[in-house]
């Protein structure tokens, strides 16, 4: 299959903490940062936009800090994350001057992108800065972000970016040139998987653990990746950053892994609400309203067994069948409370069970998007 990089109209690029910060001279990789701000260029000069999300400042404030060699705590995570930050977003600014690139820094939190309304006004502002000519660069807020509230690694916000933005492509560069049947690195008989035409539950179950290290990525959270960027319409590559050039091999090798795109994505709503990272609440329903849904229809409340978790109108819940699997999710249009009282009655019973009127629908089409 013939995917060329070039060809695309937006990227993002995730780089890790892996690649951009060597170890053993404890700094960050200036010369590989240069050549990747080449293969930046490369791209902006054939008129695709580019988007970066960097890891990497914790690991650069752990050397300036003497916090080697630990586990550290939550506030040093975040004493840390404002030092780095400060290092990292300078050497990506110098290294894209060099081409005549404006570097835009942005940190982001899963609320930023989990709340509706923040995560439009972030797409506006990505959107903005990429008609101004210029090269986002990314990072988790960890200098605020705590650790129940946090992404936690960078390829899921990657995922979650290129949603956001409509970005065609995705490409995360890893210490490993894509998806294998077994773990090269135990398995001499791993086979190397060059195109994903479906996540299936056999590809997720590929993911490994991270790696050791300053990673807080692996495999496991990649495939995760690709399963909020292919539902939302965009391809994603899984690419070796270890050597200089990396997005320039890619393009002239084209070693690595491909995830393609869902062909029926779905609006911008539909597209934020399966990209979605976590729910407030659950929802059992019956096999007549997972048969309801496949045909296309709202889930009534009648079709509802078990309401499970706190949420409020307008929140996101899952949708699950007798058995556990995920069928779907969506936004729902009552709080628990309510829906606990409707659930298992007709529309017609609801004025009843509330005390005031309500919407038919526990959750109306246009808010829920069908998985399987």
């Amino acid at each position: 299959m013939n995917i060329r990089l070039t060809e695309s109209r937006c990227v993002v690029i995730k780089i890790g903490s892996a690649l951009l910060v060597d170890p053993a001279e404890a700094a960050l990789r200036h010369a590989w940062l240069k050549t990747v701000c080449d293969d930046i260029a490369r791209l902006r000069r054939g008129g695709t936009q580019v988007v970066v999300v960097s890891s990497g400042a914790i690991a650069l404030a752990r050397f300036r800090l003497g916090l080697i060699g630990r586990r550290l705590r939550l506030d040093e995570k975040q004493a840390a994350a404002s030092v780095g930050q400060i290092e990292l977003a300078q050497a990506w600014s110098l290294a894209l001057a060099a081409h005549d690139l404006t570097a835009a820094q942005m940190l982001l939190t899963p609320e930023d992108t989990e709340d509706r309304e923040r995560h439009l006004n972030a797409r506006a502002t990505l959107r903005t800065l990429l008609s101004l000519g210029c090269v986002p660069v990314i990072n988790e807020n960890d200098a605020i972000a705590t650790s129940e509230i946090r992404f936690g690694d960078n390829d899921r916000l990657a995922a979650r970016v290129a949603q956001m933005i409509g970005a065609d492509t995705l490409v995360l560069l890893s210490d490993i040139d894509g998806l294998y049947t077994a773990d090269p690195r135990r398995d001499p008989g791993a086979v190397h998987i060059p195109v994903v035409e479906t996540l299936t539950d056999s590809i997720m179950e590929m993911g490994g653990a991270p790696p050791p290290g300053y990673s807080s990525g692996g495999m496991h959270t990649k495939l995760l990746a690709a399963q909020i960027a292919t539902r939302a319409g965009t391809r994603m590559a899984i690419a070796s950053g270890l050597g200089d050039h990396p997005v320039s091999a890619l393009v002239e090798t084209g070693r690595c892994t491909w995830f393609l795109a869902s062909d029926d994505a779905g609006s911008a709503r539909k597209r934020w609400i399966v990209g979605s990272l976590g729910s407030r609440g659950r929802l059992t329903i019956d096999d007549g309203a997972v048969s309801a849904l496949r045909r296309g229809s709202s889930l009534l409340p009648a079709g509802v067994c078990l309401v499970e978790g706190r949420f409020d109108p307008g929140d996101l819940v899952t949708i699950v069948d007798r058995e556990g699997r995920e069928i779907a999710r969506g936004l729902s249009a009552y709080d628990c409370t309510e829906a606990r009282r409707i659930a298992g009655h007709r529309s017609g019973e609801i004025s009843s069970c509330l005390g005031h009127d309500g919407p038919d629908e526990l959750i109306h089409r246009d808010d829920l998007v069908l998985l399987h």
